[in-house]
């Protein structure tokens, strides 16, 4: 039971599109991600995905529309819709995510960016 200062937590790792976790809420995930350019399309069967974002513009590709996601807005992209986050411009995007444990890095796809550990900082 210690405050955390996500500042500091985002400058102990520097690669892009993996995501690191700073705290369980009951069976629920933080995780601090940094992003740069386009991910990759994928869903999540079973669960939402928050996103917050916590510096920079985020753009949360839909197949129907593209949300712009701004510095202090969050997203939520509910269980079941197609998504792809990406940035514009060569700018590295920080953001905190908040999902459940079950919940897996590109959902229903495998690719090469898909990570299978958050390691815990």
């Amino acid at each position: 039971m210690k405050a955390i200062n996500i500042q500091d937590k985002f400058s102990k790792f520097s690669k892009n599109w993996h995501p690191h976790q700073i705290a369980l809420v009951d069976d629920m995930q933080v995780i601090l991600a940094k992003l740069k350019g386009e991910f990759v399309w994928h869903k999540h069967d079973n669960e939402d995905e928050l996103f917050q974002v916590i510096k920079g513009t985020l753009y949360m590709q839909f197949r129907d529309r593209t949300e712009t996601v701004n510095e202090g807005e969050l997203i939520v992209v509910p269980k079941g819709v197609e998504h792809n986050p990406m940035t514009k411009n060569d700018e590295e995007v920080h953001v905190l995510l908040f999902e459940k444990l079950s919940t897996g890095h590109t959902g229903n796809v495998q690719h090469e960016k898909t990570q299978t550990h958050y390691p815990k900082i």
